[in-house]
């Protein structure tokens, strides 16, 4: 998506697919081979643990070879834990073989939401949920996970999907973020299922945290998190009163609201642009600031 000169975004970002790469003593990562125009280079599985057993946050699409290369990067470890930050295809499928395989538990926030209308929505601007994922421990907020040598406490930052579910490692002051925040773009927000008042709230919630860095599904870490997370609200504070102005103007239609906003974006992303202007419209039209009797216009929910 398109960002305010406010928002500086590390694009730079170079990794070997199916290799594990050491971040830091406690986390490595495996990328998989599935970039696209909301994958960026493609889905960064994070391993956590440096003793006999380890935790894996994502294990990404289900892809041919993907989870051989989990399965070589794990090695004689133990496999203790599957942790699933959301249920998006890029995310969740590899879980059912690697816990054929290992026999670790997966853990989730919740299930992906059913419902034929929200998933053509979401196929459409972004990687549609996995309906066949369901956890076999439902987590909630605060719950920690024990691994040997690592704590993973569960911070709720629902927005991306109502069900999102960040992880942080509390041995290295570090937040598994997945699509919450991205350092190389801004995160898609589409309703029904996407919430940007929700979105906002939990950006606030991690600014409060103080997390050393950020490590997000795909593209680089984020370090120096504050500062990019007060940047990053302060871009969607700003884009909603742009909604909002375009709405006093008269404007009605999410598509031609998105066209004037984001003039210079890639075609392909043209249909995620005026889901994000949907996304606003709802959150305006909760605070009572635009008509929520027009939601049929916009495709408000």
């Amino acid at each position: 998506m398109a960002e305010s000169s406010r928002l500086q975004f590390n694009r730079d970002f170079s990794a070997p697919y199916g290799v594990a790469e050491p971040l830091s003593p406690l986390v490595a990562r495996v990328l998989a081979p599935n970039p696209g125009p909301f994958t960026f280079r493609g889905t960064g599985v994070h391993l956590v643990g440096a003793g006999s057993s380890v935790a894996v946050i994502d294990p990404g699409p289900d892809l041919p070879g993907q989870v051989k290369a989990l399965k070589r990067a794990i090695g004689t470890r133990r496999l203790s834990h599957i942790l699933i930050t959301h249920t998006h295809r890029d995310h969740s499928p590899a879980a059912a073989a690697l816990k054929t395989w290992s026999g670790a538990k997966t853990y989730a926030m919740a299930a992906a939401p059913q419902g034929s209308h929200a998933a053509a929505r979401e196929a459409a601007v972004d990687e549609a949920h996995d309906h066949d994922f369901v956890p076999d421990e439902v987590v909630g907020d605060g719950q920690a996970i024990m691994g040997e040598g690592f704590t993973l406490t569960c911070v709720a930052t629902p927005g991306h999907t109502a069900g999102h579910m960040a992880y942080a490692l509390e041995q290295e002051s570090a937040l598994f973020c997945g699509d919450h925040v991205m350092g190389w773009s801004t995160s898609v927000i589409a309703p029904p299922d996407g919430s940007m008042g929700a979105y906002m709230a939990s950006l606030e919630k991690l600014i409060a945290r103080r997390d050393a860095v950020l490590y997000p599904t795909h593209g680089a870490p984020v370090g120096a998190p504050h500062a990019f997370l007060m940047s990053l609200l302060a871009h969607r504070r700003m884009r909603e009163a742009q909604v909002l102005a375009a709405w006093r103007e008269g404007g009605r239609d999410a598509g031609q609201i998105a066209a004037r906003l984001y003039p210079d974006i890639a075609p392909v992303l043209r249909a995620a642009a005026a889901v994000q202007v949907r996304a606003h419209l709802a959150h305006l039209a909760q605070r009572g600031l635009v008509d929520g009797n027009d939601a049929h216009a916009w495709g408000g929910a």
